[in-house]
């Protein structure tokens, strides 16, 4: 008789295992596109660039020794999960004797936030409570160190994950941010020359992010280690040409937060490319002869600045972008400058698409150039509180509060 076990991955002997069942998962709908992920070899690299982080197998044994010994051994379910510190509201400051006609300045509310990924279970071995059992194990190592709070995203439509993890396991529906995807052509974008763009470094980034965006929702403690991490490839500053005078160097984080321009944005990328790869399938050779044909023209003709559809039926890399932000009339306008220099900068890395994930209510979006047919308007992010002691007092129960104008996108856990 065989038990399903559930146990921690085991980079030595599970690679294997893992990739062969990850291939059977993948089959998709009938007739429609599909995307699927190639993790390169490394089945923890979505959660490995994370503070803490665990992977757990489900595992397919016989119940007595000696069947464990003649019986081959199978996974048949994976789940991962990682925990950092993040913010999940903000208090206001009591104003000192010295100033108390100051206004009061609003201080992040931090509390440990877990994230779930990457459930899969075998096509053969569903509706068997194997799901539930991995979840159920991931929370208790959640809880263990620490965590208040769960989360996971999934498909808004994802009608077998919503009833596994809402109605059995507590969840609820929390936010419904928008994936915004804008193809990489093959020609390279018009950028404006009535715009500077600066790079910043880590320590001039971390400051930024800290004083301007700390008590934006799910915005990571150690935003430092965000910064610093192989596969950030840089912050980028918008700011209007001419706002320092000729030769000026970049004065730094501080003198600029003191004096800002009128109107300013900002992001960052990461680097997915050189951890996993997206593979569209499920295409007509009508669909794929007509995407290579735009192809064609685009690099024939590029001072047409004819959109064309990328190579996206074999394995591709994308960046993200992520900390997006801004102040002004015309941080929007200053939001799709950045946007385009960042699309150069994936064409120079053979990257097939950019990517970004925004709130609903983000009044940058408008800035953000995308496909509609490649982006999703409604992802769906779930939440639980993992236990009645916990941290964040004057935010109450977080899986209760309403949602802010933007959320920040922790690149390490897309």
């Amino acid at each position: 008789m065989m038990v399903i076990v559930v146990r921690e991955f085991d980079p030595e002997k599970d690679v294997e295992g893992v990739e062969e069942m990850e291939r059977r998962c993948e089959v998709g709908p009938s007739g429609k596109l599909s995307l699927f992920t190639d993790l390169l070899g490394d089945p923890i690299c979505r959660i490995r660039h994370s503070p803490a982080f665990l992977m757990l197998v489900a595992e397919m044994v016989g119940d007595d020794e000696q069947e464990r010994a003649n019986e081959k051994r199978e996974i048949v379910g994976i789940i991962r999960g990682c925990i950092k510190t993040v913010t999940c509201g903000k208090k206001f400051s009591r104003n000192g004797k010295n100033a108390p006609d100051q206004p009061s300045k609003p201080l992040p509310v931090f509390t440990k936030l877990a994230y779930v990924l990457g459930l899969r279970v075998s096509l053969s071995y569903r509706r068997r409570g194997i799901g539930l059992k991995l979840v159920t194990r991931l929370e208790e190592w959640f809880r263990k160190n620490g965590a208040e709070y769960s989360y996971l995203a999934t498909d808004s439509d994802n009608l077998a994950s919503a009833t596994l993890f809402i109605d059995k396991c507590g969840y609820s529906k929390f936010r419904t941010p928008s994936i915004l995807v804008q193809p990489v052509f093959a020609h390279r974008l018009r950028v404006s020359t009535r715009v500077s763009i600066l790079k910043l470094g880590p320590s001039d980034a971390e400051s930024l992010y800290r004083h301007r965006f700390s008590t934006t929702e799910f915005f990571p403690r150690d935003i430092d280690c965000v910064l610093k991490n192989k596969l950030n490839l840089g912050t980028f500053l918008a700011v209007p040409r001419g706002a320092y005078s000729l030769g000026e160097s970049w004065p730094g984080a501080d003198e600029f937060l003191s004096n800002p321009p009128e109107s300013w944005a900002v992001l960052s990328v990461w680097n997915c490319k050189e951890a996993w790869r997206l593979e569209v399938r499920g295409a007509s050779r009508v669909k794929k002869g007509l995407a290579k044909t735009t192809r064609i023209v685009d690099r024939a003709f590029p001072w047409l600045q004819i959109p064309s559809v990328p190579e996206l039926f074999r394995p591709f890399g994308l960046h993200f972008l992520y900390g997006l932000g801004g102040e002004g009339p015309r941080a929007v306008k200053m939001m799709r400058v950045l946007c385009g220099f960042a699309h150069n900068l994936a064409k120079e890395q053979g990257c097939g698409v950019v990517a970004t994930e925004v709130s609903s209510h983000e009044p940058l979006r408008l800035g953000i150039p995308h496909w509609k047919s490649l982006s999703c308007a409604e992802d769906l992010w779930c939440m639980k509180r993992l236990g009645e002691d916990y941290s964040d007092g004057s935010v109450g129960d977080w899986t209760k509060s309403p949602p802010g104008l933007s959320i920040f996108v922790d690149p390490r856990e897309v």
